[in-house]
């Protein structure tokens, strides 16, 4: 089965193509940025069949159908394509931030579907709205194939009502769905079940904790194989210190800040979420590599920002170990969580009284997937890269098989 993974931003497609044997071999991959301009950014990338050859191209995407034509017609491109004929393209599996409540796990793409993500849109206006592009995409140029979305916040429905619920009265949380959702969810399942593969134990014995550290940073509590807590809440903007978000912040202190700058609900999510987080305090940058390059040339406010972030981090981990009565591995993945081995060490080190004791020489190597606790160490750490397209391809052909099965 060839599976193409399709994840829509604002103004950008991404897309990954699979085929789904063995290997679960990457036939091609790339993006198109600046969709709505008079011409987009088109980069395309082969995979082994074609020697990885790659491309960069301007094309003309007014909206997200151009956008996934221009990746339909590369696909049969005689010079770089995949397909001879017509594309072989047998499932469409979409990256869906939000489904509420209603969904736990991967779904076939019906108009009840669709009407749900839709409805989801009013608490994820940022991210629906052009998932719900690409899917109306897909549907007219993969005419006919079997369409999948994939929930971000899937994985998270796991948790008990204690945990996901906020202090306001419980009626408000009934009429507007006000509640913790969490996501970056394809990502925490993806680096979990691989912990537990790692650790050779029944996944139903194991008590982990995932850190996705990237640009947006969350934490999920894993217990028993189910998410049983996680950092982001009704928005990725709560949790630990991100890139350019606040996290965790007392909401009198917003409405303070939005009575003194006199600011609109609009200026204020602009500045929670844009110019907050490691960007606001250091002064520096969201880019965590160029904010550690200035606090190593001795920086105050941007060794402030490091500071602040790492310790938010171990709080979490703290916390999640405690209220999970236990704690067998802590995962790193995202791009600071895979690449930062100083970030990785000075989070680990608070946490020696769990049991966790960090070998340096394995946390500093090359090695991309590592255990990087020492050989009697309680408690494991690993460092595990994600691969949320692979996810997708994986959870798109088992909704695809199983509605199969089930027509049969």
């Amino acid at each position: 089965m060839k599976v193409i993974v399709i994840n829509c931003g604002s103004s950008s497609l991404k897309f990954k193509l699979f085929d789904m044997n063995e290997a679960n071999e990457l036939l091609a991959e790339g993006l198109v940025e600046e969709i709505g301009k008079e011409l987009s950014r088109f980069t395309y990338r082969a995979g082994r069949i074609r020697n990885g050859e790659k491309i960069t191209r301007d094309v003309r995407a007014p909206d997200h159908t151009a956008a996934v034509d221009a990746v339909a017609r590369t696909l049969v491109d005689p010079e770089i394509g995949l397909f001879a004929g017509p594309i072989q393209v047998d499932a469409v599996g979409h990256r869906v931030v939000h489904g509420g409540e209603k969904f736990s796990r991967s779904e076939l793409i019906t108009k009840a579907v669709k009407d749900v993500i839709r409805e989801c849109c009013a608490i994820a206006p940022l991210h629906n709205p052009p998932n719900l592009a690409g899917i109306d995409a897909c549907e007219a140029i993969f005419a006919g194939v079997p369409q999948v979305a994939v929930f971000d916040t899937a994985f998270h429905q796991t948790m008990p009502e204690h945990v996901f619920l906020y202090g306001i009265p419980y009626e408000l949380y009934q009429r507007y769905q006000l509640r913790k959702y969490g996501f970056h969810g394809t990502s925490h399942e993806f680096v979990y079940r691989r912990a537990v593969e790692l650790l050779g134990r029944p996944a139903e014995q194991v008590k982990v904790v995932t850190c996705h550290l990237g640009n947006g940073c969350s934490i999920t509590a894993v217990k028993d194989g189910k998410s049983f807590d996680t950092s982001m809440g009704f928005t990725p903007l709560e949790g630990v210190v991100m890139g350019t978000r606040t996290g965790d912040m007392d909401p009198a202190a917003v409405l303070y800040l939005m009575e003194k700058e006199q600011l609109s609900p609009a200026a204020t999510s602009d500045l929670l979420n844009k110019k907050s987080g490691l960007k606001g305090l250091s002064g520096v940058s969201n880019d965590l590599r160029e904010i550690m390059q200035a606090a190593a040339q001795g920086t105050p406010r941007a060794r402030l920002a490091l500071d602040v972030f790492v310790y938010r981090i171990v709080k979490y981990v703290g916390a999640y170990a405690a209220a999970m009565g236990g704690l067998d591995a802590v995962v790193f993945t995202g791009g600071i969580g895979e690449n930062a081995a100083e970030i990785r060490a000075r989070v680990l080190e608070p946490l020696g009284f769990l049991g966790l004791v960090l070998d340096p020489a394995r946390n500093a190597s090359a090695a991309k997937e590592k255990d990087i606790a020492t050989e009697g160490s309680r408690v494991k750490a690993f460092v595990i890269p994600t691969n949320e397209e692979l996810s997708i391809a994986q959870k798109t052909r088992r909704a695809v098989e199983a509605a199969a099965g089930a027509a049969r």
